[in-house]
């Protein structure tokens, strides 16, 4: 224990054993009082129970805060991220990591209004979430008073969590007694699972773990054609029908998991240092990113649609390490966001056994000129003659250099 205690502090709680196991933790081991805030961010579980299990362990109903966040999750940072087309290591979609600052931006909000001085989250010691939890409390309450349990008290195992638990009359799901065979995070925009059965990244992953997906061998034979609607690099409608951020995202999501779209298993570089594997399912996501380099592909220029692909790297290791309230992430987005003006109209995307290829792609501002691209006689401006000294100049550097060469 410190020589001073956090005296209130706001806990990210899901409602589960370990954040259970955390919360009556902060009663016993700092005395403190214990403001829980639990975040609906479309994990597929319902929330309320959260609140009947804090009321259990103590916690006053005006201590309690549970947000339905899915609007202002999908429309703040999952499109945004989605502007930039963002792959961590060319393959991942980010899902776990860009919703971390959200939860990190309510849990000081709150702090601020009932006046905690700490706030608290359950991520592990090893993992990348403590640094994305911490880095974004410190980015926007610098002094806050971080608990971070995992990096704190002495149980060595989970047999001593459950210890604890039995002990302080935490109720325990039979499936919580024994080794989980795998940890899971959702959202709207994913599922992650990792740990115990896909520690050894030899040995393909059981089918069983997969929570928002069909296997594709199991998936119709027969193609579904989605039409998404565009308007500043932003999905808007899906069908022509206009729907909310996370009602599309959801929409996305059934017709991703219908054609078993979206698996991924990844050996990724965390940013503590170590390599894992992790099995992710983004079927909304993988069809999303697809359509929006559809349609970027017609109305970005080929300058700052290069740029971008430059700069994506960048923005995704930003998001993953944990720095999205960054000045430079912030930097990097309002570029992206500016790229994005242009980006509106409609693509097509044909969605078949794990596959998403986009099938047409049509804007009012598209820069796609038929007249000038035609094998045929066309009257787009375009003379072929022009084309030999554009050529002579760009060779003029290799010609130099290979007479030199000659010489030698």
């Amino acid at each position: 224990m410190t020589l001073n205690p956090p005296k209130k502090v706001v806990l990210a709680y899901s409602g589960g054993l370990d954040t259970s196991i955390i919360l009556k933790w902060l009663q016993t081991e700092y005395r403190a009082e214990v403001v829980t805030f639990t975040a609906d961010l479309g994990q597929g579980e319902e929330v309320e129970p959260a609140r009947r299990k804090a009321e259990l362990l103590g916690i006053k109903p005006e201590n309690i805060f549970i947000e339905d966040l899915r609007e202002e999750f999908v429309r703040d940072y999952v499109f945004p991220m989605f502007r930039a087309n963002a792959l961590y290591e060319g393959q991942y979609l980010l899902g776990t990591s860009i919703a971390r600052p959200l939860i990190a931006k309510k849990q000081i909000e709150i702090a601020r209004a009932v006046g905690a001085d700490a706030v608290c989250h359950g991520a592990t010691g090893k993992g990348n979430d403590q640094i994305r939890f911490e880095l974004g409390y410190y980015a926007l309450e610098p002094d806050i008073r971080v608990v971070a349990p995992w990096r704190e008290w002495d149980f060595a195992s989970r047999e001593h969590l459950i210890q604890f638990a039995e002990q302080h009359q935490i109720p325990i799901a039979k499936d919580k007694r024994g080794e989980a065979p795998f940890s899971v995070d959702a959202n709207l925009l994913h599922s992650s699972s990792e740990g115990k059965v896909l520690e050894d990244p030899a040995v393909e992953p059981p089918e069983y773990v997969h929570q928002r997906t069909l296997s594709p061998e199991d998936a119709p034979d027969k193609a579904t054609i989605v039409e998404i609607g565009f308007e500043r690099g932003d999905p808007v409608s899906i069908d022509g029908e206009p729907l909310s951020p996370a009602t599309l995202l959801a929409r996305l999501n059934d017709l991703g998991r219908d054609n078993g779209i979206g698996r991924l298993d990844l050996v990724e570089n965390r940013f503590v240092g170590m390599k894992s594997r992790g099995v992710y399912e983004t079927p909304g996501g993988t069809i999303l990113l697809a359509a929006h380099r559809g349609i970027e592909s017609i109305t970005l220029d080929r300058g700052a649609s290069h740029l971008k692909d430059e700069l994506m790297p960048r923005y995704a290791e930003l998001i993953y390490n944990g720095f999205w309230f960054s000045p430079e992430r912030e930097m990097l987005q309002a570029a992206i966001d500016r790229s994005q003006e242009r980006v509106s109209g409609s693509v097509r995307v044909k969605l078949y056994k794990g596959n998403a290829n986009v099938i047409g792609r049509t804007s009012p501002q598209s820069l796609y000129d038929q007249d000038l691209v035609t094998f045929e006689e066309g009257s787009g401006g375009y003379d072929q003659r022009d084309a030999a000294g554009f050529i002579k100049l760009n060779a003029l550097r290799l010609r130099i250099g290979a007479r030199r060469t000659i010489r030698d």
